[in-house]
């Protein structure tokens, strides 16, 4: 007999949702080329759409793919809350930001940010984009009672 495999989360920590989105970074693109500017201000927060901006001023393969990411990450955690895209959830009340190191982070606005505070723990993020595909992975926990 195996003896039990050791937690990865600390104790009194619950797994509350799971949420996984993959996208075409085509779709992405042909989407910002019919709306340049309305497409990203609908999808991305006020500091996601400035390191936008300044990545795709430099180069457009950089701008579709912070799009496509961070569009993949907020369908993935509307996923992992349980709601999918309808209030208090919105494209631009969820951002995924870097911290100081580069590990995504995600950063809530209201109402959705104490919606979000009344029901959960801590969320976590992964971003990650391929040639063809962005993909997003989330996490939320369950609040500590």
């Amino acid at each position: 007999m195996q003896p039990p495999l050791p937690s990865l989360m600390p104790p009194n920590r619950a797994i509350a949702g799971i949420g996984l989105d993959l996208i075409k970074m085509e779709r992405i693109d042909r989407a910002w080329q019919r709306h340049p500017d309305k497409f990203p201000a609908k999808i991305l927060g006020a500091d996601e759409l400035k390191v936008f901006h300044a990545r795709a001023a430099r180069d457009r393969l950089r701008g579709v793919r912070y799009l496509a990411t961070r569009f993949a990450a907020k369908e993935a955690f509307s996923k992992a809350i349980g709601l999918g895209m309808r209030s208090p959830m919105w494209w631009t009340r969820m951002q995924t930001l870097n911290m100081a190191g580069g590990r995504p982070c995600v950063v809530l606005s209201s109402p959705l940010k104490e919606w979000f505070e009344d029901r959960f723990g801590a969320a976590h993020i992964s971003l990650t984009d391929e040639s063809e595909y962005g993909a997003a992975y989330a996490i939320v926990e369950s609040k500590q009672a």
